[in-house]
């Protein structure tokens, strides 16, 4: 056969069915796209948040993302902060190029929006109608270890023990490493939403009663001052 005839039967076949197929053709949605040009949220999840909070937004290390308590208490203006600048003295990285990571400011705003979109619709208006006061990141009241301890047994104790050493329900909450890898935000945040995917209540059924939020800050201020003090170098006690 000669080439003439070959490209004419190709000409003829792309005419009916399209050149996509042939072979040497790239296909479209195999292309490669620069990072800084992903805007799919559950692309943009999988590389940068699965890994701490869970390939589903839950049973990862750290909080989980895909809880509705969690993120009526989160808008999506503070969880873009939260990815931009990280949150010092832990684990949780700066992603913002500016702050020297690797996502751009849309892209973060993909995922913030998208964290809400994907799971903080179910409930929402029901939590932020109990949530008139409460905050992740900050208490209205300030907490003394003092009366932490004390709030700690009422609430905490049947499953961590009154002293926080764990039970057969649940783990030590004041062992050195775990205090030191957590912030007090953190702390905060988990007293106040649980961990609903480990079988932790949240501050509404932990105990005989709701938690206040000067309760909840006692109970964080009491943990924090058990969390080992790091000597710094060239400082004298």
């Amino acid at each position: 056969m000669s080439l003439k005839r070959i490209a004419i039967g190709l000409l003829v076949l792309c005419g009916l069915f399209g050149c996509d197929g042939l072979p040497g053709k790239p296909d479209p949605a195999k292309r490669y796209i620069r990072p800084e040009n992903v805007t799919h949220f559950e692309t943009l999840y999988e590389m940068n948040c699965s890994g701490c909070h869970g390939a589903d937004g839950r049973l990862g290390p750290s909080i989980p993302l895909g809880d509705p308590i969690y993120l009526a208490l989160a808008k999506p203006e503070y969880i873009e902060a939260i990815v931009q600048s990280g949150v010092p003295g832990t684990t949780m990285p700066a992603f913002a190029i500016s702050e020297g990571g690797t996502l751009t400011d849309p892209q973060i705003a993909i995922i913030a929006k998208g964290l809400h979109e994907k799971w903080g619709r179910k409930e929402q208006a029901l939590i932020e109608e109990s949530l008139p006061s409460l905050s992740v990141s900050e208490a209205s009241e300030v907490g003394r270890p003092s009366r932490g301890k004390n709030t700690f047994g009422v609430f905490c104790a049947e499953c961590h023990g009154a002293l926080g050493r764990g039970t057969a329900k649940a783990g030590s909450v004041v062992e050195p490493p775990y205090l030191a890898l957590v912030s007090n935000q953190n702390l905060r945040t988990v007293t106040i939403t649980g961990r609903r995917d480990l079988g932790m209540p949240d501050w509404r059924s932990v105990g005989p009663r709701v938690m206040t939020d000067q309760e909840i800050a006692d109970v964080v201020a009491w943990l924090a001052n058990q969390r080992p003090q790091i000597p710094v170098p060239g400082k004298m006690n």
